[in-house]
């Protein structure tokens, strides 16, 4: 496997299993205890993903996320929590974390969760087809698959990894609607039941970027009753 995984976790308990459990299976590992720590060494670029603990001592892990998300940082971050409250799962998916984790959890889970991850990071990376290389044009709308770059009216547009995971979708197929449940499972990769939510605010904020009035969006358009769809070539050249 030779990836390397930062573990953000202050109880030495919990840190101790993952990190036995990943070394277990060819994962190279570093720990920090605290939030400050920690995203100091995310930001060093030298991990392939972060295990991050909400709770944790000064910067908790939701503000670790918001940093690092803020920063156009794609380092995949799988979070843990203790917590039971389903805000604290919705917030961190909302910030751009690529999955969760509640307490406790299994081994088997973690290291499942994990690899699933790094699959879907390095299927983006190496792209599933020759048929998804290249620029996606719609209009002024430019989306670069290969370089996960996007373009609008010749200005670069910065999308977060999962903004950019929804436009992708949506501009390789346009025309098609999705349901929440449907883009969730599709970009998340799980199916989060009861966090459609978190794809209407993902839709909000890539329409912020995208839309010249996001308030009468042209690209991504709403399905009533069902979900969102991309507006098709003709449709754009009207």
């Amino acid at each position: 496997m030779n990836k390397r995984v930062l573990i953000i976790e202050d109880d030495p308990h919990i840190a101790d299993l993952v990190e036995l459990s990943l070394r277990d299976d060819g994962f190279r590992l570093d720990r920090a205890a605290d939030g400050e720590a920690g995203l100091r060494l995310a930001r060093t670029g030298a991990y392939s993903l972060v295990i991050l603990d909400i709770m944790l001592p000064g910067m908790d892990g939701l503000a670790v996320c918001r940093h690092l998300r803020g920063e156009q940082s794609r380092l995949p971050i799988l979070m843990l929590t203790a917590k039971s409250e389903e805000i604290d799962k919705v917030l961190g998916l909302e910030l751009g974390a690529d999955d969760y984790l509640t307490k406790p959890f299994s081994v088997r889970e973690l290291v499942a969760r994990v690899k699933a991850i790094l699959r879907r990071v390095q299927a983006r990376e190496e792209g599933t087809s020759a048929a998804q290389a290249g620029v996606i044009w719609h209009g002024a709308l430019g989306i670069d698959l290969e370089r996960r770059r996007v373009m609008r009216g010749g200005h670069p547009v910065e999308l977060t990894n999962k903004e950019f995971d929804l436009l992708a979708l949506f501009a390789s197929h346009p025309g098609r609607a999705y349901s929440r449940e449907q883009l969730l499972n599709l970009v998340w990769g799980y199916s989060f039941s009861g966090y459609e939510h978190t794809v209407n605010s993902h839709i909000n904020r890539l329409r912020q970027k995208i839309e010249t009035d996001p308030a009468h969006p042209r690209f991504i358009q709403t399905v009533w009753g069902y979900g969102y769809r991309f507006a098709e070539r003709e449709e754009l050249s009207a």
